[in-house]
């Protein structure tokens, strides 16, 4: 796993983890990569400076950034979510096979989100599959 910081047309900067910096091309290069603040898909790696953390200052790490309080967090998780369920189709517990499926060219490529087991995105990854979690729980569609 690696963290990027990165920005968006905007100059909104805010960190995301990804498998690889390959797997992060493949989904920048979908569209796949959006901006945690605003939702622009137009997002490129920050100038980062290297992780080195001293052992005492371990319990900072807990605490958010000084310059992103924990409503501007929440905001822009909310944006976020809003973003993923009015571009994306919902999917469920199929998750899993629905994005296998696409990558392997049975189905249509398109937007998709839902729920997979760990084993499932972890299969998913190590297959090349371009998939990444959502810091937030899809809601549940009722029948």
């Amino acid at each position: 796993m690696i963290k990027f910081t990165l920005k968006c047309e905007q100059d909104h900067r805010f960190d995301s983890w990804f498998q690889s910096a390959e797997a992060f091309d493949k989904l920048q290069k979908a569209g796949h990569v959006a901006c945690a603040v605003c939702g622009s898909d137009k997002v490129e790696k920050a100038l980062m400076s290297p992780r080195v953390q001293e052992a005492r200052r371990k319990a900072d790490t807990l605490r958010p950034a000084a310059d992103q309080s924990p409503d501007v967090t929440a905001q822009a998780l909310a944006a976020l979510r809003k973003h993923v369920e009015s571009n994306s189709d919902y999917v469920g517990g199929k998750f899993a096979q629905e994005a296998r499926d696409m990558h392997e060219g049975l189905i249509p490529s398109r937007a998709i989100y839902g729920e997979a087991r760990p084993d499932e995105a972890r299969k998913l990854i190590e297959d090349g599959v371009p998939v990444t979690p959502l810091p937030f729980t899809p809601g549940r569609k009722a029948n």
